[in-house]
């Protein structure tokens, strides 16, 4: 991969109505100055972020105003780009920087989803965990993942529950053991403080790692503990591939081993500065 080739895509609209898409393929394509700070952690809270971009034209600016408008940025170096924040456009306001003009948005994922959607669901006998959360997620109208290992009890005398998407999961995760987070849009079901997947991404000095990694003491961030713990920050160039609930394999002279990704911020510029991502990790248990 080329790190020095920055490039991104930011698609955004509402459903059924004809959005905008600005970015480069190359990185001396002419294109929008845009930067973004992004924040994201294994909490059951939406993961939100800050994107500015200057020059938007009137019909984009227009487009940001619409009704249910989703912001999709992806990011990375000439042709491999990741997704970097999908979710909905919560404001948007422009303002004068010197000649230019800038626009900042601010997106939340999976707000809309988690607190806007209501269930209403009562079923009696056995119940399995598995079919509950596929009729949570159909309902919010995104996809789930699980992890390879999760298990799914059953509620023996049926489950009966009214309100928020939100409060639905944490009902169900909080009785089996398991805990939930939306990422991109993409609800992911896992136990506190494990990976969503066996796979590693490789941390080193030769594909991404920055500087030395640091000790420090942290929050699990999860549903169900909030037990701190020892934990590592972390740099690396920008790459989007690497998720929360990921495992990262560090191979460093100051830290060797697999270290599980609980928190991550984005932070990007493509005209100049920062263009990397600041992670807190644990070690596998």
């Amino acid at each position: 991969m080329n790190n020095f080739l920055r490039t991104y895509s930011i698609v955004c609209g509402s459903k059924g109505v004809n959005g905008f898409e600005i970015g480069n393929k190359v990185s001396d394509d002419d294109v929008l100055h845009i930067s973004f700070s992004i924040e994201k952690s294994n909490s059951e809270t939406p993961n939100n972020g800050k994107v500015q971009i200057w020059n938007l034209s009137p019909s984009s600016l227009n487009v940001l105003e619409g009704k249910d408008c989703i912001l999709e940025l992806k990011a990375g170096y000439g042709n491999n780009r990741s997704i970097i924040l999908v979710g909905s456009v919560v404001s948007a306001i422009t303002t004068l920087d010197n000649a230019d003009r800038m626009t900042e948005i601010e997106v939340v994922d999976g707000k809309v989803e988690l607190s806007d959607t209501f269930l209403s669901i009562s079923k009696n006998g056995i119940v399995n965990t598995k079919d509950l959360y596929q009729e949570v997620a159909d309902t919010m109208g995104i996809s789930v993942i699980y992890a390879e290992y999760l298990q799914f009890p059953n509620f023996p005398n049926g489950f009966s529950f009214i309100g928020s998407a939100k409060n639905a999961l944490h009902k169900i995760t909080t009785a089996c053991g398991h805990s939930f987070t939306i990422q991109n849009g993409v609800l992911q079901i896992t136990i506190p403080s494990k990976q969503i997947q066996s796979s590693a991404y490789l941390l080193s000095s030769e594909s991404g790692l920055l500087g030395v990694p640091k000790k420090i003491t942290i929050e699990s961030g999860d549903s169900i503990s909030e037990k701190k713990k020892t934990g590592y920050e972390i740099e690396y160039l920008l790459n989007g591939a690497i998720g929360i609930n990921d495992i990262v394999r560090i191979e460093s002279k100051a830290l060797t081993g697999d270290f599980l990704v609980i928190k991550v911020t984005f932070d990007g510029d493509n005209m100049e500065g920062a263009w990397k991502c600041t992670a807190q990790v644990i070690a596998i248990q």
